[in-house]
């Protein structure tokens, strides 16, 4: 069991509220209104451009040339990301500079504080720990949405978003991401920390799941 398995073992009800919340239930089924889903796209572009300040703040705070250029290739994962988000909100007619116009919702700022502060509070474990639900948990998401692979998936309406996270490419930067956290540990953690480390990331899963909250919520 890696680091990442202990933490969401740690904490299963965080960790489930996050993973199978109803947002994602509906995705998967195909009957989650596109007003949430829109909701959340332009929420998350807002989401992304802050964690790339994150992954800045990662490379500051390595002390290592592999860490920092673990934090180049997240942040180049970041940008990748984006561009999905671009193309998807092109559909509704909105361009970058109207989502980055956007104001951000609470639940935005919530999370991506959330991890700023324990990356400037803490070491590059806490950070990447933060990190964690997010980084390594959509990949889970992606291939939970796509048992049967992304062919399987035909016409679903949101076909595009899962393809973009259950496919190879983002699940070896989630495959890197844990292989990281294990190098991290590996040097900085301690078991006493460990349930230090738990309650973070149980933090970071909760208000993953209230940013899933805020696409449904707009949809009332």
């Amino acid at each position: 069991m890696d680091v990442f398995d202990r933490l969401k073992a740690a904490t299963p009800a965080d960790w489930r509220s996050y993973i199978d919340h109803d947002f994602v239930r509906q995705m998967g089924a195909g009957t989650l209104p596109q007003t949430a889903f829109r909701t959340y796209l332009v929420q998350d572009y807002l989401f992304l451009i802050q964690f790339a300040r994150v992954y800045a703040l990662a490379t500051y705070k390595s002390r290592t040339l592999a860490d920092m250029k673990a934090a180049q290739a997240g942040l180049a994962a970041i940008f990748d990301e984006m561009d999905l988000h671009v193309r998807l909100c092109d559909r509704w007619g909105l361009s970058p500079e109207d989502i980055e116009a956007a104001p951000e919702h609470q639940a935005t700022i919530a999370y991506t504080r959330f991890v700023l502060d324990c990356g400037a509070a803490g070491d590059l474990l806490d950070l990447h720990v933060a990190l964690a639900p997010c980084v390594i948990g959509y990949a889970e998401i992606g291939r939970n949405l796509a048992p049967n692979g992304i062919d399987a998936l035909g016409d679903h309406p949101y076909r595009e978003w899962i393809a973009e996270y259950a496919g190879d490419a983002y699940q070896a930067v989630a495959a890197n991401a844990r292989h990281h956290l294990d190098d991290l540990a590996a040097r900085a953690m301690t078991e006493r920390r460990f349930d230090e480390l738990a309650t973070l990331f149980g933090k970071a899963s909760r208000l993953e799941a209230d940013f899933w909250q805020m696409g449904l919520d707009a949809n009332r």
